[in-house]
């Protein structure tokens, strides 16, 4: 028995080591993380260069770079506005709404790549709904459906 406790404290680590290690690690990577050293207009011009995917990926690297891409609507502005070129009633809708750009963006973006298939023609030669690529739908309202119809009726 004695011999077992002995072991135990031994292999414990005390609270006070665990939380200097802790310290340590949140330095170093404070140390190397771009988004806490550099100004913050030089992050915003760093991160407006990447596209889409890769900024929902960049803001899974850390909690700074999350919190600063998740709050900074001018990042997502210029991806709302490409999306706009296909979604524009959906786009001004969601504004008029008081949306922030990121949810617009979220709101719209899956729906504007399926919709703008079916606005090029994509579609165009379905001969049944199991023709269809089941992955690539997007529920979509009735207006929508309407451009896309009248697109079809133009081809």
């Amino acid at each position: 028995m004695h011999k077992n406790s002995k072991r135990n404290s031994n292999s414990r680590v005390s609270h006070t080591e665990v939380n200097s290690v802790d310290a340590e690690k949140e330095k170093n990577e404070s140390e190397n993380n771009f988004v806490e050293l550099l100004p913050q207009e030089l992050t915003f011009k760093i991160f407006s260069q990447l596209d889409i995917r890769s900024l929902c990926r960049a803001s899974l690297t850390c909690r700074s770079w999350n919190y600063t891409i998740r709050n900074s609507d001018s990042l997502w502005k210029p991806h709302c506005m490409t999306v706009r070129a296909v979604c524009r009633r959906e786009i001004d809708d969601d504004l008029e709404s008081g949306y922030s750009w990121r949810v617009i963006l979220l709101r719209n973006y899956q729906k504007s790549k399926v919709k703008h298939e079916w606005l090029s023609g994509r579609y165009s030669n379905i001969c049944s709904p199991i023709s269809l690529p089941e992955k690539t739908m997007y529920p979509m309202d009735a207006d929508t459906w309407g451009e896309i119809l009248e697109a079809e009726l133009e081809r």
